[in-house]
C-alpha cells in the first residue's frame, strides 16, 4: 500500500531548488464581456523542480537512491522548502509567539499548527502537517509553555496536546513557533539523465509535488 516515509528529500539538492505556490481557479467570462471567477481549490498546492539543486554526480546518485526507495511517485516524502520553511521570516529563528494557532476553552487539549497569510477576512490558514522534530515553541497567553511538561508535538500530524493540568483556559491565546517541511512527492515517472549532457552543465528535471499526507 502506499504511505508517507517520514525521511526528508536531500537538503543540499532541495536548497537549490525552484518553485513555488499553486492556486487554481476557473474564470469563466460572460456573454456581457465580465468575468466570473470560481475557486477550485481552497488550499494553495506547492511545485518545485529539484533538478535546478544538483551540482554533483555524487548527488545525482543520491537522488536516484532516494527516487528508487520512494517507489517513484508511489510514496510521499519531507521536503525542504527552500524558500519558506519557518513560522517566522526567513532570516529569523522562530518564536512562541509567531503564530495564532488557537484559543482556549478550558476543554479542547489539541490544536493543529497552522501558519497564517494576510490579515482580517482575507486571511488564509495553512495547516502545518509536517513540523522539524525539536523546533516547535508553544506559548500560552503569551508565556512560553515547555515539551513534555506542558505539551507534546505528533511530528508526523502537526498537532500540539496539552497535558491534561496544561489544558488553557477559556479566552486564553495558544501560539507556536516552528520550523517545518512539505510533504510531498515525486511527480514523474522517471527520472531520464544522460552523464554528458550532465557534465556539460545541463540539469535533469525532478518535478515534485505538495500531498495531503
Amino acid at each position: 500500500m502506499q504511505s508517507f516515509h517520514e525521511v526528508r528529500f536531500p537538503v543540499s539538492v532541495s536548497f537549490g531548488a525552484t518553485g513555488g505556490p499553486e492556486r487554481r481557479n476557473e474564470i469563466v467570462t460572460l456573454t456581457s464581456g465580465r468575468e466570473r471567477r470560481n475557486l477550485r481549490f481552497s488550499q494553495s498546492r506547492r511545485h518545485f523542480d529539484a533538478g535546478t539543486g544538483v551540482r554533483s554526480l555524487a548527488e545525482l546518485n543520491e537522488i536516484i537512491a532516494f527516487f528508487e526507495a520512494r517507489r517513484g511517485s508511489f510514496h510521499g516524502f519531507r521536503f525542504r522548502d527552500p524558500f519558506e520553511m519557518k513560522s517566522c521570516p526567513p532570516d529569523q529563528m522562530p518564536a512562541p509567539t509567531d503564530q495564532l494557532v488557537g484559543t482556549g476553552n478550558g476543554a479542547t487539549a489539541s490544536f493543529q499548527l497552522v501558519k497564517r497569510y494576510g490579515t482580517g477576512a482575507d486571511i488564509y490558514l495553512r495547516p502545518i502537517r509536517k513540523p522539524v522534530s525539536g523546533t516547535v515553541r508553544v506559548a500560552v497567553a503569551g508565556v512560553e509553555r515547555t515539551s513534555p511538561t506542558h505539551f507534546t508535538v505528533n511530528h508526523q500530524t502537526g498537532v500540539v496536546t496539552f497535558q491534561p493540568a496544561s489544558i488553557p483556559a477559556s479566552g486564553q491565546t495558544i501560539h507556536a513557533g516552528y520550523e517545518f517541511d512539505v510533504p510531498a512527492r515525486f511527480d514523474t515517472e522517471r527520472i531520464a539523465i544522460s552523464l554528458n549532457a550532465f557534465k556539460a552543465g545541463q540539469i535533469p528535471s525532478i518535478p515534485i509535488v505538495e500531498i495531503d499526507p
